[in-house]
């Protein structure tokens, strides 16, 4: 009689793990986003105050971003749907996940998906493509997931002397301290989602 092959069990702690990345078309998440799924697993079992929140939460997403000077950074993409969910404790969990990270900044970011103007014409497809779906919109609002809780209080554009131009995006004052060390930051991780070159900074007021 053949012996049936042995059956692989997931331990439990592999088996949370799993709940909090589900990555889209059946993908395996790689050891660097398993580490970030683990640690967000760590703090909702570690903070019951962030539990609830956290219980029905994942990510879809996690990479690390090369910044100057050695520095790196960190990107975490969200199921558009969870974004608000997450917001309502992002300040703790961009904190807590900073301190496990040595200092590397953390962005959080939904995962969105850009309809092309062909979409319109679809035979496939009914309906006109939503304004929320189109590049323009999905980078506004890829800006405002870099930043927050921060707002944008303001935007211009600025023509440099070659016919390029930079977009100069002004952030509420009163998170200066918050945020100031992060501005190089913001400015790169806009940079690898859209090849668009962007300017942080905080308003100046006149005296």
């Amino acid at each position: 009689q053949k012996r049936l092959p042995a059956i692989a069990h997931s331990t439990p702690v592999q088996k949370n793990m799993a709940t909090k990345i589900v990555k889209s078309n059946g993908a395996s998440a790689d050891e660097f986003e398993l580490s970030v799924a683990q640690e967000l697993l760590n703090l909702e079992s570690s903070a019951p105050e962030l539990k609830a929140d956290l219980n029905s939460t994942f990510i879809s997403a996690a990479k690390e971003l090369d910044l100057d000077g050695g520095r790196k950074a960190i990107i975490i993409f969200v199921p558009f749907r969870q974004l608000k969910d997450f917001h309502k404790v992002q300040s703790r969990i961009v904190r807590e996940l900073e301190k496990k990270f040595s200092g590397r900044h953390v962005v959080i970011v939904a995962q969105r998906t850009i309809l092309p103007k062909s979409y319109n014409r679809s035979a496939v497809q009914k309906g006109v493509r939503p304004v929320s779906r189109t590049l323009t919109a999905v980078h506004e609002s890829i800006l405002e997931d870099i930043v927050y809780p921060t707002e944008i209080v303001g935007k211009r554009i600025r023509y440099k002397v070659d016919g390029s131009k930079i977009l100069k995006v002004f952030l509420d004052p009163k998170d200066l301290v918050n945020v100031e060390t992060k501005l190089d930051t913001f400015s790169k991780v806009y940079k690898a989602l859209t090849n668009k070159e962007v300017v942080f900074e905080f308003p100046v007021e006149n005296p």
